[in-house]
């Protein structure tokens, strides 16, 4: 029987390099979609495929249920797997793949990207320009310097490190909390630990986010945190738009104690047109691109591919992110 692949992650499917080649060079039959897919077009999909190489697609109990027992692994397109039962994977035995160590350079770049604009008013004033509404003299917006300011980043993983780095170059301060802290890199790099989130909130000009989205994560930024927060703080988020109550983010945003909030995701993707955070002031929203570079998609692909062929094919070659007792 030809082994099935389900490949859905779009941004693999749509950027040229290695990776097309080498999974073509493994005589599979593959099957393509145009995720992130829900829960209801998995399950259409389910059940014929003996690996699934996905971007965030909803593998939900259902779907892994529905796919076995022909489904053999799960290679996931990227680092995050809060679209994933893999609790339930893990029940199955289904090993769930993934990529760390492939974009952390890129996120941290789209990272300072947003603060930059924000702090500068550089999308701002770029937008008026176009719209013909040159401003000149005291008309002109006024942004603020970064320079001695502190960073605080919630996560000080991969992509937090190289967040500190960058902020240290730019002549930030940088305080950090993070459950696993990485002592040896702070002091290198002179990042402050805090014992807290709370600590962070209280003590930073910028919060950067950089966690994984958990039962403990979800909505950690909320109104009751917000009001911790120094006035005219920038919210950065690169991580994961669920992170967040928009509800509160936007009003802050309104009200002016949030004085910027610059995100690469949502809470919905696709958004609605509606969607609050569209007409909040002092916000700058990219359509989950952080980690989109011609660069950082060949090395996120090739892991992902080799992930998936190394299992299916007995080589130990692989990053597993589920365990088995």
């Amino acid at each position: 029987m030809t082994t099935r692949i389900l490949l859905t992650t779009t941004s693999y499917q749509d950027t040229p390099g290695p990776h097309h080649e080498l999974l073509e060079s493994q005589g599979f039959e593959i099957v393509r979609a145009r995720g992130p897919l829900p829960e209801e077009e998995m399950l259409d999909l389910a059940g014929e495929f003996d690996a699934f190489l996905c971007g965030d697609d909803a593998i939900t109990a259902a779907v892994i249920d529905k796919s076995l027992p022909r489904l053999k692994v799960i290679s996931k397109y990227g680092i995050g797997l809060d679209k994933i039962d893999v609790a339930h994977a893990t029940e199955n035995r289904l090993p769930v793949l993934n990529t760390p160590g492939v974009n952390h350079t890129t996120v941290a770049e789209h990272t300072f990207g947003l603060l930059l604009g924000l702090s500068k008013k550089i999308q701002a004033n770029a937008n008026d320009v176009t719209n013909g509404m040159w401003q000149a003299g005291w008309k002109k917006p006024v942004g603020h310097e970064i320079l001695g300011k502190t960073m605080g980043i919630l996560g000080l993983g991969r992509i937090g490190k190289e967040v500190a780095t960058r902020a240290k170059a730019f002549g930030m301060s940088v305080i950090a909390f993070d459950p696993y802290f990485d002592e040896e890199f702070a002091k290198a790099h002179d990042v402050t630990r805090c014992a807290t989130m709370d600590e962070v909130l209280l003590g930073a000009d910028v919060v950067s986010l950089h966690c994984f989205l958990d039962e403990n994560t979800r909505g950690m930024i909320n109104a009751e945190k917000i009001a911790e927060m120094r006035e005219d703080v920038i919210v950065l988020n690169c991580a994961r738009g669920e992170l967040v109550e928009t509800a509160d983010v936007a009003a802050a945003l309104a009200s002016g104690k949030i004085g910027g909030y610059g995100a690469d995701v949502l809470d919905e993707e696709p958004p609605a047109a509606d969607h609050p955070l569209f007409s909040a002031p002092n916000c700058i929203i990219t359509s989950h691109i952080a980690s989109r570079t011609y660069e950082s998609v060949e090395r996120q692909a090739l892991r992902a591919t080799h992930n998936m062929i190394n299992y299916l094919n007995g080589d130990s070659d692989y990053i597993q992110a589920n365990s088995f007792s």
